[in-house]
C-alpha cells in the first residue's frame, strides 16, 4: 500500500480551508485499500485566521500536519517547507482555494505509471479572472522559451510526482526556489490530466502583478541563462543597426552636402541605446545580486511554528 502526501500552500484561506482538507478525507476514505495519506498545510504568514484553521485542523487529525511560516516568503517557498517534510511515496501539491478539485486526486494518481513520473491537472476551462489567465498564459510561453517545457505540456498547481522526483526538488537550497522549473529539469516522463476547475467561491487571487513579475523572474534567472544570450544578441542586432545607419548617414551626406543632420534623430538615437543598456545591466544586475543574496545563505524560508510534523532533525530550511 502506498501513501500519498498532500501538500498545500496556504494564503488567505481561512474560509476554503477546511473545505479543501474535507474532500481529501472523503476521497482518500474511497481509496483507502489503495493508499494511506497525509496532510501538509503551510501557513505562508497570512494575514487572517488561516494560522487559527490550521491549529485546529491539526488538533483534530493526527494525519494534518501544519507549518507555520515566519514571514510571506511566497507559494513556491511554501511548497519547498512541505515537500522537505513530506513521506510519501507520491506527493501531490494543490491549491488552498477549492478551485483546485481535491475530489479528482484519484485521476492524477491513476496516470502515474511506469513511463510517467509527474502528473499534472490540465483545466480545459479555467475559471480565474482575465488577468490571472493573461498571467498564465505569459507564464507558459516564458516557461517554453526559457526552460524548454514541450509546447502541449500543461502545467498547473495541481500535480502528483514520485518520490524519487520530490527528493530531487528538495535538493536545491538557493534561495528563490521555482517548483516548474526543477520539476522540468528532474525528469522528461511528465503528462497531463483532465480535470474540472471551480469557480471561485471565497475572496480572490493572491497574485497581484508585482508577484506574478516576481515568479517570472524566478523562473528565468534561477534555471536559464538564456536572458543573458537574448541580451547578447539584442545589443549585437543594435550595434548591426547602427553601422548600416551610420553609413546610410555618410552615403547620404555625400550625395547632398546640403542636407542639415537632425538634431531628434540624435537625440532618438542616445535615448534608444542608452535605455538598451541600462537594460542590459539591470538584466546582469538581477542575475549578480541573486548570486550575491544565494551566497550570504538567504532562506528559502523561516518556520515559526509547527504542529504534528514528526521528529526529525535533518529538515534544512535555507
Amino acid at each position: 500500500m502506498e501513501k500519498v502526501s498532500f501538500v498545500i500552500p496556504c494564503y488567505r484561506s481561512e474560509l476554503t480551508l477546511e473545505g479543501v482538507v474535507r474532500e481529501i478525507r472523503e476521497k482518500m476514505e474511497e481509496l483507502k485499500d489503495r493508499y494511506t495519506y497525509d496532510v501538509f498545510l503551510v501557513n505562508d504568514c497570512s494575514p487572517d485566521g488561516t494560522e487559527d484553521v490550521i491549529r485546529k485542523l491539526c488538533e483534530e487529525d493526527a494525519r494534518i500536519r501544519g507549518i507555520s511560516l515566519a514571514r510571506n516568503f511566497g507559494q513556491h517557498s511554501a511548497l519547498m517547507a512541505g515537500l522537505r517534510y513530506s513521506d510519501g511515496d507520491i506527493v501531490v501539491c494543490l491549491d488552498d482555494d477549492g478551485q483546485t478539485p481535491a475530489n479528482q486526486v484519484d485521476r492524477l494518481l491513476n496516470a502515474l505509471g511506469r513511463d510517467t513520473d509527474v502528473v499534472y491537472a490540465h483545466y480545459s476551462h479555467k475559471q480565474h479572472s482575465h488577468f490571472r489567465n493573461f498571467g498564465s498564459r505569459v507564464n507558459d510561453y516564458m516557461i517554453r522559451v526559457m526552460l524548454g517545457k514541450p509546447k502541449e505540456l500543461a502545467v498547473s498547481s495541481y500535480f502528483a510526482a514520485k518520490r524519487f522526483v520530490v527528493n530531487d526538488l528538495i535538493r536545491y537550497e538557493n534561495s528563490y526556489p521555482y517548483v516548474i522549473g526543477l520539476v522540468l529539469r528532474s525528469t522528461k516522463h511528465i503528462a497531463n490530466v483532465e480535470v474540472d476547475h471551480r469557480e471561485r467561491e471565497v475572496g480572490h487571487s493572491g497574485y497581484t502583478l508585482g508577484k506574478l513579475l516576481n515568479l517570472w523572474f524566478n523562473g528565468f534567472t534561477a534555471f536559464s541563462v538564456k536572458p543573458l544570450r537574448i541580451a547578447t544578441g539584442i545589443g549585437i542586432l543594435a550595434t548591426i543597426c547602427s553601422f548600416i545607419y551610420g553609413i546610410y548617414i555618410v552615403i547620404r551626406r555625400l550625395l547632398n552636402p546640403a542636407v542639415v543632420q537632425g538634431y531628434a534623430a540624435q537625440m532618438t538615437a542616445t535615448i534608444f541605446f542608452g535605455g538598451l543598456i541600462l537594460m542590459m545591466l539591470g538584466l546582469i544586475g538581477e542575475y549578480v545580486g541573486r548570486i550575491y543574496i544565494t551566497l550570504n545563505n538567504a532562506p528559502q524560508y523561516v518556520i515559526r511554528e509547527s504542529w504534528n510534523l514528526p521528529e526529525t532533525s535533518d529538515k534544512k530550511a535555507d
